[in-house]
């Protein structure tokens, strides 16, 4: 009886893995690999997620991003020994032997080219932060991905943090506003907000939604301040932090009540919406929302650069090659 119980449960592993989708990872130079990876394929894992396991990877890397060059080697380790992921050498390999790409290069420049190469072999595509190192690459990226039909998905982990999720149900009222800060460190190679601030910035996009019209930024040496402003009047700010605490917290205005939260969570949520993507095709977040927060980040950049005026987002994408 034993044996026969055995058995069953055995074929029913089996049965699991051989249906799960063929993840392929493209640049192991951030953590999320390994912490994807062990949610994925460790079946002993608390935070296990079927549906998908990470069966090969390129390695990738920047050779002028330290915190690529001196982790990439590391993690590539343990993906292979602790994970039995095959290390292949190329991103043609990569496709050729999965069914859904994650591109997780912690430098977003290359991920242009990673990302037309997945498009033109028709696979569902997740992009990790950044989305990319400009927004006219992430613009290009979408339109390439709509003309060829191929489903993409790219977000922060912090939206699907269980508080930030609870806030947009809570009966706050009508949203007035919102402030989202966190830490903001900078990468010379990215526009200010794409390294770090991208995730309090998406976190201010997950109760405001679109909508924002244009963008001032007041930066110092250790703030980031941007404040955008919606077509309905909404006012919704951004507080990049430097050389402080490392936390995300949010204010919500609402008509109602005033909420204040610390933002804390894991990635097993967020990357339960990545295998749900995979496997239905459909990005929760839609593509006009994404660009829009890049549109955002680069805006802020632009107001920078003009000594704080304000910069119109719709400006700011026609500059990058959308009509």
């Amino acid at each position: 009886m034993f044996l026969r119980i055995l058995c069953f449960l055995l074929a029913a592993i089996l049965s699991a893995t051989a249906t799960d989708l063929k993840v392929g990872m493209i640049g192991l130079d951030t953590s999320h690999v390994v912490e994807f990876t062990k949610r994925l394929n460790d079946q002993t894992d608390k935070d296990f997620i079927p549906g998908a396991r990470v069966v090969v990877a390129f390695k990738g890397g920047s050779s002028d991003i330290p915190s690529s060059w001196n982790r990439v080697d590391g993690y590539t380790k343990t993906m292979r020994e602790k994970y039995n992921v095959n290390i292949v050498d190329s991103i043609d390999a990569v496709l050729a032997e999965s069914d859904v790409i994650m591109i997780e290069n912690v430098d977003g420049r290359p991920h242009l080219k990673e990302a037309l190469a997945t498009i033109d072999a028709h696979k569902p595509l997740f992009i990790d932060k950044p989305l990319a190192g400009s927004l006219r690459d992430a613009l290009q990226i979408y339109r390439q991905a709509r003309e060829k039909d191929v489903p993409i998905f790219s977000a922060s982990s912090l939206r699907y943090y269980p508080n930030l999720q609870g806030m947009k149900s809570a009966e706050a009222g009508e949203i007035r506003g919102a402030v989202s800060s966190g830490p903001c460190e900078l990468e010379p190679h990215h526009p200010d907000l794409f390294w770090y601030g991208i995730h309090s910035t998406e976190a201010l996009y997950t109760l405001m939604g679109v909508g924002c019209e244009s963008v001032v930024c007041t930066p110092t040496a250790d703030t980031h301040v941007v404040t955008g402003t919606w077509k309905d009047g909404r006012v919704g700010t951004v507080w990049g932090l430097r050389e402080t605490p490392y936390e995300f917290r949010m204010i919500l205005f609402g008509s109602k009540k005033v909420l204040d939260e610390k933002l804390e969570g894991d990635y097993t949520p967020f990357l339960r919406e990545v295998v749900k993507f995979f496997q239905t095709r459909v990005s929760p977040v839609p593509p006009e929302e994404t660009l829009e927060i890049y549109a955002f980040m680069e805006a802020a950049d632009e107001s920078k650069r003009s000594g704080g005026s304000p910069v119109k987002i719709a400006d700011v994408i026609r500059k990058n090659g959308e009509p």
